[in-house]
């Protein structure tokens, strides 16, 4: 994979990270690490969220930032008291900037298990076309 164009058609945004989570709601907030693949086609980002599913993660894009958001609510058994906790539970927050590279209409998402797998389709080359001129 080149790096160079990797770089240039998904980065992380890091300024963009800390402007969003301070308005989200008190708490603890993580940043999914994730892993980004290129194919002929498409690059494709897969990001470990464990607890959200497709009703609580939310997908946006809005100019070329890309941002991730998931909810997770905490789970203790009915009954419990928790006496000791080494798993933390939070919310999940990350952004990329999108390159023109990518065709934004095409881009779809899953998630399984905790999982979220974004494809996001490679745009087409730009292609030549012969602009015809008028006279008056």
């Amino acid at each position: 994979m080149d790096t160079d164009t990797d770089t240039k058609t998904l980065q992380a945004s890091t300024a963009n990270d800390a402007e969003v989570v301070e308005r989200r709601p008190p708490g603890k907030v993580f940043k999914p690490r994730a892993d980004i693949f290129e194919t002929s086609d498409a690059i494709v980002v897969v990001a470990d969220m464990p607890g959200v599913d497709e009703s609580t993660v939310d997908i946006t894009l809005e100019k070329n930032i890309l941002t991730i958001d998931g909810r997770v609510e905490p789970d203790s058994p009915e009954g419990f008291v928790r006496r000791h906790r080494e798993y933390e539970v939070g919310d999940y927050h990350r952004a990329f900037t999108l390159s023109d590279e990518v065709a934004r209409e095409g881009i779809e998402a899953r998630v399984k298990s905790g999982v979220l797998r974004l494809t996001l389709p490679k745009a087409g080359p730009a292609r030549a076309r012969r602009i015809p001129v008028q006279g008056e």
